[in-house]
């Protein structure tokens, strides 16, 4: 069944604050199957609307959810975020936090990367270690091998004294 484009973003104002019904609600109340409001709402997503997956607690939401929030409210004045707040159940300081979060992923990621780079490097050099001492295990043994095989020959060219 087609639906129009109105009756489609009216339906998706339900999921949204200050109403937060979830998807399963609204499918049930207008006779529409749940798939179709959760393809209703990627597609939304992917368009870049901030429709969240969890209803009444914001703390909830997806990362993703939260970094549009930030981005829809960065070029807002105070005045505006705070009406864009009140619409969506937030409080500004959920806002402040999440945008602090997002300017600080890059640190935290450059700290991880770097870390990860040292551990790498340290595996390396213990690998490098490990081979040479291989190689001079292997080298002993090799030499060992050839030892004895010297003294079987021996033993059977002129005879064996010992026994």
């Amino acid at each position: 069944m087609k639906y129009s484009d109105e009756r489609r973003e009216a339906i998706l104002k339900k999921l949204l604050p200050p109403h937060n019904r979830t998807v399963a609600e609204v499918a049930q109340e207008e006779s529409i199957s749940a798939a179709t409001l959760y393809t209703w709402r990627k597609k939304a997503r992917q368009a870049g609307r901030l429709l969240p997956d969890h209803g009444d607690d914001p703390e909830g939401w997806t990362s993703q959810d939260k970094f549009h929030a930030v981005l829809e409210t960065a070029a807002l004045s105070e005045a505006e975020r705070a009406e864009y707040c009140r619409q969506r159940g937030l409080y500004p300081e959920q806002i402040q936090r999440w945008r602090a979060s997002c300017e600080g992923a890059n640190d935290r990621s450059d700290a991880a990367s770097k870390q990860q780079s040292e551990a790498r490097k340290a595996e390396r050099q213990e690998n490098k270690e490990l081979k040479r001492e291989l190689r001079r295990k292997e080298a002993a043994l090799v030499e060992t091998a050839a030892l004895l095989a010297l003294r079987k020959k021996a033993r059977a060219i002129w005879g064996d004294e010992d026994e």
